[in-house]
């Protein structure tokens, strides 16, 4: 080492770390033709751990606090360096910081549909989106898998990763599910809990903790939605025979209060009333549907129906001879 090295040569007596923006997970302490008095203050501050490396292997690790750097709080790095009992001289180290603080609303969403197996639908193609939450919680694990020697990791730098391992293991857990689709996005808090358990030790082989997991969201595509709904409203309906007696009996009373117009409007009313009570008997017939409907016969091109109750009659008919209802 020349004279003029040495003097240029400065020596740090407090090592600290401000963050000085949001999203930085690990960052390099600057060395830069420095060295580390025997004796300096080493300050932690809340949401951060410090690390010394020594030759690109980890030693000590310190959480939130105030430091006086000794052979004695740096036991691993005293055991690296061969240092007796302590060291008198400065010495040369890499220093580490990195952020615990929690990193939240971090996105997450599919790309593409994931295509699962429903017991009741088949093979679908389902959507999602949603938040989550995590933070450095083992700064060895992290800084040996994920930051290395870089001077300074960002969130940015691992975000496509983690949503990606979201969704392969959403896949997973949707492929081992025997839960139909629409009791899973009926209850999306169970279902978030469930991934979130299986995600964490996947987090955690990172040193990182999934703190929270939500899923806002899950879709079907359009066609398949419509399919679905049209499914809920035959549910609400039931059983299209009861349905169709409701509905006649319904129109019974309806039918017969409709008396003004005169005479023609009164036949007319009879006529329906007499049409909803066909209807009604068909209803009640088991292994029938509630209205038949009526073809004419094959050539009788002469033939109409009627605008009650939907017989066919001829087509010079002025009223229906099944319901009696005026054709003028």
């Amino acid at each position: 080492m020349t004279l003029r090295s040495f003097i240029s040569k400065q020596y740090i007596d407090v090592i600290q770390w401000t963050e000085a923006e949001n999203g930085v997970l690990a960052t390099r302490y600057p060395m830069q033709d420095m060295e580390i008095q025997n004796g300096a203050r080493l300050t932690v501050r809340e949401s951060q751990m410090a690390a010394f490396i020594n030759e690109g292997q980890l030693a000590d690790v310190f959480g939130p606090g105030l430091y006086t750097l000794t052979t004695q709080n740096l036991p691993v790095l005293t055991d690296l360096m061969n240092w007796d009992k302590k060291f008198e001289s400065p010495f040369k180290s890499d220093v580490y910081f990195f952020s615990t603080r929690l990193q939240t609303a971090q996105k997450w969403g599919t790309a593409t549909p994931i295509t699962i197996r429903d017991k009741e639908f088949g093979a679908v193609r389902v959507r999602g989106y949603g938040i989550y939450s995590w933070h450095v919680f083992d700064p060895r694990v992290f800084h040996t898998k994920v930051s290395g020697t870089r001077d300074t990791y960002l969130v940015n730098d691992i975000e496509e990763q983690l949503r990606e391992t979201i969704v392969s293991h959403m896949t997973d857990t949707f492929a081992g599910s025997s839960v139909p689709f629409v009791d899973m996005a009926s209850n999306q808090t169970a279902l978030a809990q469930r991934i979130g358990d299986g995600l964490k030790p996947v987090f955690a082989g990172l040193g990182l903790m999934l703190d929270t997991f939500v899923v806002e969201n899950l879709s079907l595509p359009e066609e398949l939605q419509k399919t679905l709904d049209a499914r809920i409203g035959m549910n609400m309906v039931g059983d299209l025979a009861r349905f169709a007696q409701f509905q006649a009996g319904t129109s019974l009373p309806i039918a017969a209060a409709n008396e003004g117009g005169g005479g023609a409007s009164a036949g007319m009313g009879l006529g329906a009333g007499l049409a909803m009570g066909q209807q009604l008997m068909n209803a009640m017939r088991p292994g029938q549907t509630a209205v038949a409907a009526s073809v004419p016969p094959d050539g009788a091109a002469d033939s109409k129906f009627c605008i009650s109750c939907g017989k066919p009659v001829t087509r010079t008919a002025k009223f229906c001879p099944e319901c009696g209802t005026s054709q003028v």
